[in-house]
């Protein structure tokens, strides 16, 4: 039996290329990467993991605007909430063949974004709480765990005191960026009742807390470079960001003129421009790191 296309468009695939920075980033950091491991740890992640938790979000979700990577969203069926489950499944299964560890890192960052969406805890209707679990296990749980895989390690063998600031940068990231990707479905989560942090903030005020975010991490991403004496990735950082800041700012005064500027295509096109930076400057990274 063919699975529905509904419920591929919902598992959002290809959208996984916005969450490979983090990934990407651990991989560019790792002194000894298993080839077999980081092939088979960055499946688990991006082709079973985050689809997945993309297909059990809009399940529970059943948005009818438009959402992140899809702008007419069709209707959920209830192949997609099992379809996400099985995903999960494989993905924890497959966890195993890198190690107990990895797969427990992999169930709990499953079960936190189960809390986010399901509607007996739903974590996506507390402003702060919601932004600080994705912001927490998208970020330093996903580097931490992207990096432990990559490399083949246990927790006994990681030295979490070098890791933690790097993992920490992912998280600013992700408190900054996140609250952009809710800026145009205000009206979408005030109708299921979802007080978001964009929501809180307002759509001006979530341009000005994502631009002072950027700037506090862009700070710790000189500090990270200037402690390793990577003087190299310091000059090529703001040359890779800088498409970025660009549209940002243009975009920035068009919605202080206009706020239904803040639409799924501009959102979109943000998103893309700042992932496929980040992914660039890492892959930039991985490459100082192996010549």
């Amino acid at each position: 039996m063919m699975i529905q296309k509904s419920t591929l468009i919902h598992l959002r695939i290809p959208f996984s290329i916005f969450l490979m920075p983090f990934f990407i980033f651990a991989l560019s950091q790792s002194p000894n990467p298993n080839i077999p491991y980081l092939i088979l740890s960055f499946i688990i992640i991006h082709l079973f993991f985050y689809p997945s938790s993309n297909g059990y979000n809009s399940y529970f979700d059943k948005d009818e605007e438009s959402i992140g990577g899809i702008e007419n969203p069709p209707p959920v069926s209830k192949e997609l909430y099992y379809t996400s489950l099985l995903f999960e499944f494989i993905a924890i299964g497959l966890s195993f063949i890198i190690g107990w560890q990895f797969a427990l890192m992999v169930f709990i960052v499953a079960m936190a974004s189960k809390a986010y969406s399901h509607p007996s805890t739903r974590l996506k209707k507390y402003p702060i709480g919601g932004l600080l679990v994705v912001s927490f296990f998208q970020g330093i749980w996903t580097y931490l765990m992207s990096y432990l895989s990559i490399n083949g390690l246990s927790y006994s063998d990681a030295n979490f005191y070098d890791l933690i600031l790097p993992a920490s940068l992912c998280t600013m990231i992700l408190l900054g960026s996140y609250p952009m990707t809710q800026v145009y479905q205000h009206n979408e989560d005030g109708r299921r009742g979802d007080q978001t942090f964009s929501r809180m903030l307002g759509i001006r005020g979530t341009f000005i807390w994502t631009g002072l975010v950027f700037t506090i991490g862009s700070g710790g991403f000189v500090y990270y470079f200037l402690s390793k004496n990577l003087l190299i990735a310091l000059y090529a950082f703001p040359l890779f960001m800088l498409p970025t800041l660009v549209y940002f700012l243009t975009w920035f005064v068009k919605v202080l003129k206009d706020e239904k500027a803040a639409n799924f295509k501009s959102t979109m096109t943000l998103n893309m421009l700042s992932s496929l930076g980040f992914i660039a400057f890492f892959i930039f990274l991985t490459v100082l790191n192996y010549i």
